[in-house]
């Protein structure tokens, strides 16, 4: 097939007069959209970019001395070389946000006359970029970044002592600004982004006008200055930041964090890792890089910071058939071998190390050596049931992972309700799976434990790991949400059977993080929804109370707060790992753990699965009494009976089952209508 050489062509200027400003020469105003590949990545780009690369052709004179090339990135994902009369002279950040980023020209590289600049991807997947904005500076990179120098400190806005922290530095149009820092263990720096371990940062920056934001995780508020920094500028500052989250009696975790040294891939070393953690309020991190014991209590030390949290070795247990989190594990002894047929092995080798550690399925829908743990190919997702019925070798599941995002971010949490609903006593996640500095920020998704919380760099990681695998938790991207059940039971409770069941519900969570919703569910289904207005201020930020009524079987409730998850150049959550559409919005969340309702007062929970395993035996294969004991249960019990009726050979669709739904309730009409629908999706 011959193609038009126009719908492959590359953007292309020519300068032949630039304007100079100075030691400087803009080569380019715009900001380009480019595409590698050839479908839309995201619905923000256009429809139709024929830019595959940008090209711009410009004079110049031999540089006999070190330039500077300075351009502004926004949304790269994928390998984006950059190369000047045909030397490369670096790449794009691989980092979705907004950016501005600087390039050494070496000695001898610019021509007498004609030159030309060109961006081209190497991948072989799909991206969709905007660069631009480019200018040449005939001054050495350091030169250039060096131009005032600032002095930073954080400090707790209630006792005035320094404060690990994120600082982040945005220019005039909200790109992150790159600064140049001395060396320094405490200090961890990006592109625009410095974490400091002592709350002290001192660094170089070019001459502009600047937003400097301080901020430390979800739980403390945000402090802003604005800076006008001019050549031989010395600028002192001090931003002042406070706890604004009510955390008592629970402390903060991150069950999925890497190492560029250990997993090798990311870029936070160590060291930065644990200055990282501290800057971001991390109280209990697990240390989870792949197939690899690692521990960085030296790391901490050395960094000053051992005083902010209790590390915890872990390991991703990295298999063709999926990603294991396992804690706590031991540096110097045997490595779980990832070497594994199916969930069988997986269970067998991590018993062989200990049968009482906390073990998390990781990112369930991602799909990884082509095996997707929960894809509907093999799941039945309301059900809770896999096809190929492999024993479930997890006693957890992350439900948020905010360097893995789902499109559909409830996806997970119904993968979870099904489970429940299933029989299987699973404790809901909220993880980072962060490898890096800033790209994926550690921390942003996180998991708060039940606990004792005085003491942050002396947690009882044995007792912090019973209350995680008792389901005592709350999972956390942005928000917090709190659940009472009649004024005593929290998550990983079994509320006593009463007259009534009264629901608290509080959403909390600093100034700069909005919710505009709660809602909660009964054995997955909503029942309360409430709409939350004027959320902007710090703490909490709604409460509700609802009497739910009492059924006839036990159910879980979990409630979760949602809100709008833009606009924080200083928390900017990441799109989604492997989209399933071009349209995504990014959403801050909170849920509880589940609260389980003995309504039928055996003293035990029982899931919907045992009430249909039940009614399946007591009606000995006939569809009609089946269908008739559903009426008094819910839809998550009329799923397992399908899911259940499916798993002996019958077909749902079959005339007996189609005449015995006619006069059936609705909620059992939905349940099967659900599984239906899902055993189509079956491989």
């Amino acid at each position: 097939m011959i193609r038009n050489t126009f719908n492959i062509a590359f953007v292309c200027l020519s300068l032949a007069a630039p304007r100079v400003f100075g030691q400087s020469q803009v080569l380019d105003n715009g900001l380009h959209n480019l595409r590698h590949g050839e479908s839309r990545e995201w619905s923000e780009f256009p429809r139709e970019v024929a830019n595959s690369k940008l090209h711009i052709g410009f004079s110049s004179k031999v540089n006999s001395s070190e330039h500077t090339l300075v351009l502004r990135q926004y949304d790269v994902k994928q390998e984006w070389r950059v190369l000047l009369n045909d030397h490369v002279i670096g790449q794009l950040v691989a980092d979705e946000k907004d950016m501005r980023v600087y390039f050494a020209i070496p000695p001898n590289t610019l021509r007498a006359g004609h030159n030309e600049l060109q961006i081209q991807c190497l991948s072989q997947s799909n991206d969709d970029i905007r660069a631009g904005e480019i200018i040449l500076h005939e001054r050495p990179l350091k030169e250039v970044l060096s131009d005032a120098f600032l002095e930073l400190q954080v400090v707790d806005g209630t006792t005035n002592k320094s404060l690990p922290a994120r600082i982040t530095i945005v220019d005039n149009k909200g790109s992150l600004q790159t600064v140049n820092v001395p060396q320094n263990p405490s200090i961890a720096v990006r592109p625009g982004v410095l974490y400091t371990g002592d709350g002290k940062a001192s660094f170089n920056i070019p001459a502009g006008t600047y937003k400097i934001y301080a901020g430390r995780g979800f739980e403390y508020g945000v402090d802003s200055v604005e800076v006008s920094a001019k050549q031989g500028d010395r600028i002192q500052k001090t931003l002042r930041i406070k706890l604004e989250v009510d955390t008592k009696g629970w402390f903060s975790c991150d069950t999925h964090i890497h190492t560029v040294t250990h997993s090798g891939h990311g870029d936070a070393t160590t060291l930065e890792r644990a200055v990282t953690i501290a800057g971001e309020g991390i109280e209990l991190p697990i240390m989870t890089d792949h197939n690899v014991y690692v521990d960085i209590t030296s790391d901490a030390k050395a960094a000053g910071v051992s005083d902010y949290f209790t590390p915890v070795t872990g390991d991703e247990l990295t298999t063709k058939f999926g990603h294991f989190n396992v804690f706590k594990l031991e540096v110097g002894t045997p490595v779980i071998s990832h070497d594994v047929r199916d969930w069988n092995d997986v269970r067998r080798n991590i018993n062989d190390v200990s049968n009482s550690k906390a073990i998390i399925l990781n990112h369930a829908r991602d799909i990884h050596i082509g095996f997707r743990p929960f894809g509907p190919e093999r799941h039945l997702s309301n059900a809770g049931i896999s096809d190929d019925e492999w024993p479930f070798p997890a006693n957890a599941m992350e439900l948020i992972n905010s360097g893995s995002q789902q499109t559909h971010i409830m996806n997970l949490f119904y993968d979870w309700f099904g489970m429940l609903n299933r029989g299987f006593i699973i404790t809901p996640v909220g993880s980072s799976d962060s490898h890096d500095v800033s790209r994926y920020i550690v921390g942003q998704g996180r998991t708060y434990i039940h606990g004792v919380d005085s003491d942050a760099g002396n947690i009882n990681v044995e007792s912090a790991i019973k209350n995680f695998k008792d389901g005592r938790v709350l999972v956390s991207l942005g928000l917090m949400t709190k659940i009472i059940v009649n004024d005593k039971y929290g998550p990983g409770d079994i509320v006593p059977a009463s007259s009534t069941v009264n629901v608290t519900v509080e959403v909390w969570g600093p100034a700069w993080s909005k919710a505009d919703r709660v809602s909660l569910y009964a054995n997955g289904v909503s029942v309360q929804t409430q709409k939350i207005t004027h959320s902007g201020k710090p703490g909490m930020k709604s409460k509700s109370t609802w009497q739910i009524p009492l059924p006839k079987h036990d159910i879980f409730l979990v409630a979760i707060a949602e809100g709008p998850g833009n606009g924080m150049p200083f928390w900017s959550i990441a799109k989604p790992y492997q989209p399933a559409s071009p349209d995504w919005t990014p959403r801050v969340m909170g849920s509880t753990g589940a609260v389980w309702i003995d309504a039928d007062k055996n003293g035990r929970r029982n899931a919907a699965f045992d009430y249909a395993a039940e009614i399946i035996d007591s009606a000995q294969g006939d569809i009609r009494k089946m269908i008739k004991r559903l009426a008094n249960y819910d839809e998550a019990v009329a799923i397992q009976v399908a899911g259940a009726l499916w798993t002996q050979g019958r077909d749902l669709t079959s005339s007996d089952i189609s005449i015995a739904l006619q006069g059936a309730t609705q909620a059992t009409k939905s349940g099967f209508q659900k599984v239906i629908k899902e055993i189509q999706l079956l491989k």
